[in-house]
Formats: structure tokens, C-alpha cells, sequence
């Protein structure tokens, strides 16, 4: 079972630094999620760098959000 997100940051180039129950951290791009009709208001100016953990997900707003299993599963292990 993946854990829980309990922290997120923006990064540039619209990746995220994302840290999981437990202390670990993952990097994960959205650039190739973009292009996906639920995420193309992230392009936006100001709109990506909404992003925050709401019940354990990553979430931007209450329609766009990022399962924490694509973000584990997806995301490059950070030292």
C-alpha cells in the first residue's frame, strides 16, 4: 500500500518534490500530464503552484488532484 503524501512543493518546469508518510521523498514531472484535458488549467499562470496536500493527495483544487500512487510509482526517489 503506498503511504500517504504529508508534504508537496513545486518545483520548476511543473515537477513536484513530494514527501510521503514515513519520510520519504519523490521527485514527479506533470509536464506529460498536461496535455490530459483534467490538468491543462495547471498551464496557466499561478495555477500549477497551487498545488498542497489535502487528505493525503496532492491536490490543486477540488476537481484536479494526483493519486499518491501515481506519484510514488512515477516519481524519482530523492536523497
Amino acid at each position: 500500500m503506498t503511504p500517504d503524501v504529508v508534504a508537496v512543493k513545486d518545483l520548476a518546469n511543473y515537477e513536484l518534490l513530494v514527501t510521503f508518510a514515513g519520510g520519504e521523498k519523490r521527485c514527479f514531472s506533470m509536464r506529460p500530464y498536461l496535455d490530459y484535458p483534467a490538468y491543462q488549467l495547471l498551464r496557466q499562470p499561478g495555477k500549477f503552484q497551487l498545488a498542497h496536500v489535502l487528505n493525503g493527495i496532492v491536490a490543486w483544487s477540488k476537481d484536479i488532484d494526483m493519486s499518491p500512487d501515481m506519484l510514488y510509482l512515477e516519481g524519482e526517489p530523492v536523497q
